[in-house]
Order: structure tokens, then sequence, then C-alpha cells
């Protein structure tokens, strides 16, 4: 038998197992039967001392005697959806839209689900009910990534399993090398980011009064090889081929580069005449359009507008041009962090060929 430890403080019964709370109960009633006072008894478990009246009421009761105190199953609260409800909620939710059933919303509420489960199980469910269903499910709330309606599912498919893996072999053949090129825009009055601060008081950040923006187009390889420039103002095809001699200026390797399907890329007949110009030098390949997921040089961008100033916004007499300008180059002498935006889910395909 374990014997009870003195304690001067109170123990809360909640604290302890049903199998435990069963054997103290059944010991201490049994040791008030066999003569010992019931205040010593219940003191020596640590319990405060009216505890032990209701264990010794309860075990008089006629009928039921001592298994009155055994543990009993909880019942809980009753389940409202079978197992298979559940898992199939769960499907509704992973990666579908409501619209898909006949709702009004795209984005998927606590509300928008406890409709459907009434719309499809005649089950009402509340809010808090809901929230914990879909908790239990491993759903979180989570801020969606948007996608254009004009995506091609199967153009995506097509250049993930057909299109690029035969680029890259090409280009194992020849020797060359697979970049992928993008542009992207800054502006000096633009903070990225979130900062701390007293809830209802939205903080400040200066910055400077006067307007700045500069433009960049970059480069990047699964090696970590990473070129860049910025210019002026919008893109073009006169441009483009500017920034092309620029990229294949003093080059050994032949180069296919990986677009996106703007009309400054693919429709300028400039920019075919350069292209041929190089004798297979320089290959111009498109991605499906409305894809910018496929391209590893967005990550790129969203790296370099996470940091540098978008964390320290321009002070007084600095250039934006100079202080992106010095983020990229910075950013060209880390092919680690470079191949690491090829390891994204979305380019996975690129690893795989």
């Amino acid at each position: 038998m374990v014997m009870p430890v003195e304690s001067s403080m109170k123990r809360d019964g909640r604290t302890f197992d049903h199998q435990t709370l069963e054997a103290i109960r059944l010991m201490a009633v049994e040791r008030v039967r066999e003569g010992e006072p019931a205040a010593a008894v219940i003191a020596g478990y640590g319990f405060n001392r009216t505890t032990i009246y209701k264990w010794i009421q309860a075990a008089r009761r006629p009928g039921v005697g001592i298994k009155a105190l055994r543990s009993t199953k909880a019942t809980g609260r009753p389940r409202r959806l079978t197992p298979v409800q559940e898992r199939q909620v769960f499907r509704w939710v992973n990666g579908r839209d409501p619209r898909q059933y006949g709702l009004d919303f795209g984005l998927w509420t606590r509300a928008v689900v406890a409709e459907l489960i009434d719309k499809k199980f005649g089950v009402k469910l509340g809010l808090t009910a809901v929230g914990e269903l879909l908790a239990k499910l491993g759903l979180t709330p989570q801020k969606p990534l948007q996608r254009a309606y004009q995506r091609d599912p199967e153009a995506i498919e097509k250049w993930q399993r057909e299109t690029y893996p035969a680029l890259a072999r090409q280009a194992k053949a020849q020797g060359a090398e697979v970049f992928f090129w993008d542009e992207s825009g800054f502006r000096a009055d633009t903070v990225h980011g979130k900062t701390w601060g007293v809830r209802g008081q939205t903080p400040v950040v200066h910055r400077p009064g006067q307007r700045q923006s500069i433009s960049a187009a970059s480069a990047v390889n699964a090696n970590g090889a990473f070129w860049f420039c910025t210019y002026d103002g919008a893109l073009n095809a006169e441009l483009l081929v500017e920034l092309l001699q620029q990229m294949m200026h003093r080059r050994k390797k032949p180069v296919h580069l990986v677009l996106d399907s703007l009309p400054a890329h693919k429709k300028a007949t400039v920019v075919g005449k350069y292209v041929a110009s190089t004798n297979g030098r320089l290959t111009l390949h498109f991605l499906p359009g409305y894809a910018p997921d496929l391209n590893p040089d967005e990550l790129v961008w969203s790296h370099v507008k996470r940091t540098g100033t978008a964390r320290r916004p321009l002070q007084q007499g600095e250039k934006l041009r100079d202080k992106i300008e010095q983020q990229l180059a910075k950013l060209q002498q880390l092919p680690r962090l470079v191949r690491s935006f090829f390891q994204a889910p979305s380019v996975a395909y690129i690893g795989d060929c």
C-alpha cells in the first residue's frame, strides 16, 4: 500500500488521473471503517476535510455501496459529426473554393464552414465548435496566395513535366547555363513588413518626402549565379535588348534564359533579331501565362523587398538607386542564399531535372 504523505497544502483532485483518485477514495473510506478518524485520514492525503464525508456518504447508498467510489468514464460533449463527416469537412476546405459548393463567399471562414455543414449534413454548429473542429483537422486561418483566373493548369503541368525538363537536357548537352529572368520596381516611399506598436495607435515610420523610384532586372540560376542591373522608367523591347547585351557581355557559356510572357519579352521583332544575332549563344524560353510562382527570380525580389530599404528607410540625402545596387551586389556574393530560392515548393520542378 502506498502510504499517504502529510501536507499542509490542500490538493486539487483534478490534478490526479481517474485511477489514482479511485485508489485514494477506496483507501480513505476503508481506513475510516477500520476506526481511524475521518479528519485525520483526509488530512493525511492533503484534501479538504469535507471531501471525505462526501465519499463516506456516497459509499452508504443502498444497492451501490463501495462501487460509488469507483471511477466512471467521462462522456464529455456528444459528438455532433461522425468521423466520416469530419474527414469530408477536411476535403471540402483543403485546397478548394467555397463557391464550388454554391456558397457566395470565396474564402473559408467559420461561418461559411458552418453553413456548408448545415447544408450538407443538417447539423447546426456554433462558430466556436467549428473553430475547434477545424483545429482538430489541422486547418488554420492563413493569408491565401493569389492566382489569376487566366492561369492554365494544363500549360503549367506541361511546363513542369515536359517543357522545362527538355530545356534542361538541351542545355546540359550544349554545356550551357539556364537562367531565370525577371524585373521589379522600387520606390523610396514604400515600407514593407510590420512593426510593433500600442494597440489602436498606428506607428509612424519617417521616410523621404521626395519621391524616388528605380527599376531593376536580374537573372538567377540554380548554381547560385546572380546577375543584375538597374534602369529608369518602364521596360520596352529596345531597353530589353540593351539589358540582354549587358548580361551576355564576356559570357563564355551559352545561355538559355527563361522569362515571363510580357509583350516586351516575347512579341517584339527587335528582341528576336538580337537573339538571332547571337548565333545560339542566347536562347529565350517563356513561362506559361499568369504563373510567376514558377520563376525563382520572383523569390529573389520578394527577399530584396523584405530586407534592405524595407527595413531601413532612406535617410536624408540618400539615393534609392545606390541603396538597391548595394543590396543586389551583396546578394551577388551570397551564392548559398541564391541557391536557397530554388528550394521553394513552387520551383521544386527545377531541381528534379
